[in-house]
């Protein structure tokens, strides 16, 4: 009897926890302010960035993928709950003002936490800005499904290339960096400048994945390059602090340019030593790598922006809800599983919970406004696409825009009931032609979904232009 009964013990934790053969590892590499066309792989023609580019031709490059917000705390809030920018918990960057507002609560759904449940080792590496000590504590890391974290908690402190602590779990360490405080939260630039954060995050994450290569674990490795410090810029002139130039030392430049493209080049030898070190590991094979952007690219490190175009033929930069402030360059690598190639198809931030669960064998949650891209990625088919992807921004006056049909792009500006600006992405790249006139139609229909597209949520209520709140 007792052997019976330990049989169908064994047989539901099968059931219910697929073999470790069935649960690939997850990766997620992301860098900060990172261009749509700031890659080779994406057209970038003055940096050098071989490493990704060889991830592109060997897995799926995506010419068509979406970042969840034009600015970081929202974008990261999007990706980890699933949920788009209408529905999430953080909608803005408000850490200095309203830290509790720029925090996960208690009940929010995760990435980590799914795949925790589902017998996942969870990592998280680098810039959090999802929670902080103090009022946003119910944000930490390891409150959200994290076992492990190292990195920085709030985005201001990331702006310090090389800060003189960063927070393992819930513990400050200190490192030999000398800074000159700016603002709060740990801001500031260094003037003995020893370690550079990104390097120790590269190390850490090598690590991570060494010591859980026998068990399924998720990293979410989330780089601060090639995000300018904004305090130094102000202060110095330079953004782009970085230990050294690299190739383009020599270049007749100025240095904010050279520091900008080393930024790059350096993030791209991080990726290129991650892939190495998956493939001696044994382990390439069952791991899922991508790597995306955060958002559009910044012009805060005073750097030449046409010097490397780094929107391609896209409008507008970070903070834009044209298709420059957005789109993000988006690769997923997995050898023996995505055939190498070129995809078209629209997706965006949401997709990302759908996936990990339907890889991990674990129940997605009940409200997510993704689609798993297992179909696509496996080559499975049967893809469902989306009708509509949604964003806002808060910052200047509340905004909103929405894709319909992965070809509409809706802007809405300056109140809940004026006119949507209309753009043909089949036709106009670049959204610079209004053509709502010609589209009364589906200009209409993308103003009656704008409307309904959010959640209300007090800490984020819309004010448009002029100071007036949207209509309940």
């Amino acid at each position: 009897m007792k052997l019976f009964r330990s049989l169908l013990v064994l047989s539901s934790l099968a059931v219910s926890h697929p073999a470790f053969s069935a649960q690939p590892n997850l990766i997620w590499i992301m860098a900060d302010d990172l261009g749509y066309a700031d890659l080779g792989c994406y057209g970038q023609k003055v940096i050098t960035t071989p490493n990704i580019d060889r991830m592109a031709k060997e897995g799926m490059r995506f010419t068509h993928f979406y970042a969840g917000a034009t600015v970081c705390a929202p974008s990261r809030s999007v990706l980890m709950t699933g949920l788009h920018h209408g529905h999430t918990r953080v909608r803005g960057n408000s850490g200095r003002d309203n830290p509790a507002a720029q925090a996960l609560k208690p009940g929010d759904v995760t990435v980590p936490s799914v795949l925790k449940k589902a017998g996942y080792k969870t990592a998280l590496i680098g810039k959090w800005g999802l929670g902080n000590v103090g009022e946003a504590e119910t944000g930490l890391p390891r409150k959200q499904g994290f076992d492990y974290f190292y990195g920085y908690l709030s985005q201001h402190h990331a702006h310090n290339h090389f800060p003189d602590y960063l927070w393992r779990n819930e513990s400050k360490e200190p490192l030999s960096n000398i800074i000159v405080p700016v603002g709060e939260d740990g801001a500031g630039y260094a003037t003995d400048a020893i370690h550079y954060a990104d390097d120790l995050f590269a190390d850490d994450a090598i690590k991570f994945v060494t010591e859980n290569k026998a068990a399924p674990f998720f990293l979410y490795w989330a780089m601060v390059i090639p995000h300018a410090n904004n305090e130094r810029a102000r202060e110095l002139g330079d953004g782009a602090h970085v230990p050294d130039y690299g190739p383009y030392a020599d270049k007749d430049w100025p240095k904010q340019d050279k520091g900008q493209a080393a930024m790059i080049s350096r993030l791209d030898g991080y990726v290129g030593r991650m892939m190495t070190h998956l493939k001696e590991l044994g382990i390439a094979d069952n791991t899922l790598v991508v790597f995306t952007s955060d958002n559009g690219p910044h012009n805060e490190s005073k750097h030449d922006l046409e010097r490397f175009d780094p929107n391609g033929p896209y409008t507008g930069i970070k903070r834009s809800l044209t298709d420059g402030g957005i789109r993000v360059p988006f690769i997923a690598w997995w050898p023996g599983t995505v055939k190498p190639g070129e995809s078209a198809r629209v997706g965006y931030f949401p997709d990302f919970m759908p996936t990990a669960a339907e890889l991990a064998g674990a129940p997605a949650p009940g409200k997510t406004d993704g689609i798993s891209l297992v179909p696509l990625l496996t080559g499975k088919g049967g893809q469902k696409d989306h009708e509509f992807l949604y964003w806002e921004f808060h910052e200047g006056g509340f905004k909103q825009a929405a894709l319909y049909q992965g070809r509409w792009k809706g802007i809405r500006m300056g109140g809940p009931d004026k006119p949507v600006q209309l753009f043909d992405q089949e036709n106009d790249v670049a959204e610079e032609n209004d053509v709502a006139d010609k589209h009364p139609e589906i200009a209409a229909k993308i103003g009656e979904y704008l409307k309904t597209a959010r959640d209300p949520l007090a800490e984020w209520e819309p004010k448009w232009q002029g100071g007036k709140k949207a209509k309940k």
